[in-house]
Order: C-alpha cells, then sequence, then structure tokens
C-alpha cells in the first residue's frame, strides 16, 4: 500500500447539491477498504496491508452587501482531506495471525542523523569546556 494524499474541493459556487455530492465522494473516501488493503495469498500464507488514515474537512459559506450597501455579496466552498499511511500487515500462515509493522527506513534514517548531530554538539560542548 503507497502513501497517498488526497484532496477534493468543491467548486466556488456550492449548490448544496455540490456539497452532498462532497460528503460522498469524502465518506466513499474513507471506508475500511482505505485502511485494509486487499488479501495477498502466495504458498499458504496471507497478507493483508492495514494503513494509518486520516481524513478532514470544512466548509463555508457568505452572503450580504459591501460595505455601504454598495455590491453584492456572495460564496461558499467545501473540502476534505485524506492521508493514508502503511503501518503494517497481518501475516496468516498455518491458522496463526501475526502483526508486522512496516518499517520506514527514512524515518529511521532521519532520526539517527539528528541523533548523531546531537551526540557531535553534546561532545563539542564537553570538549570546549574541557579545553577552557
Amino acid at each position: 500500500m503507497d502513501e497517498t494524499s488526497e484532496t477534493a474541493s468543491a467548486p466556488t459556487t456550492t449548490s448544496p447539491m455540490d456539497v452532498q455530492r462532497l460528503i460522498e465522494g469524502a465518506r466513499d473516501a474513507m471506508t475500511a477498504k482505505r485502511v485494509y488493503g486487499d488479501p495477498v495469498e502466495r504458498d499458504g500464507t496471507t497478507v493483508i496491508p492495514a494503513a494509518r488514515v486520516r481524513g478532514g474537512g470544512g466548509g463555508g459559506s457568505g452572503r450580504g452587501s459591501g460595505p455601504d450597501g454598495e455590491g453584492e455579496g456572495s460564496g461558499s466552498g467545501a473540502g476534505f482531506g485524506l492521508d493514508a499511511r502503511p503501518v503494517g500487515a497481518y501475516v496468516i500462515r498455518d491458522g496463526a495471525v501475526e502483526w508486522q509493522p512496516a518499517v520506514n527506513r527514512e524515518r529511521i534514517t532521519l532520526a539517527l542523523i539528528g541523533l548523531a548531530g546531537l551526540v557531535v554538539w553534546a561532545l563539542r560542548s564537553v570538549l570546549r569546556r574541557t579545553l577552557d
């Protein structure tokens, strides 16, 4: 399951029908199918991928006249976003289920680089105090 991000928004002039369509699209996007991928079976082992899925949405509206009663106002809008990231997979083998977490090598590498930088900074501070 690849990392995905999706965003949908309604047109700037939103009618009740457009908002309903947006809500239906958001509901369809946030299903269990987004969390659990299709099972893959090979050589008696079944793997079911899982993801963390987050979403959010918002909307707006507006009406009225401009300042001093001039002009005319209007407006509306709505949108939602969806973020899915792999977290692991359930592995079913010989009737036993095992959870295998996904390993994000980039995140681990960045954490190690940050830790190494912190260690270098700390050693430098200690050495400066020692030499002064």
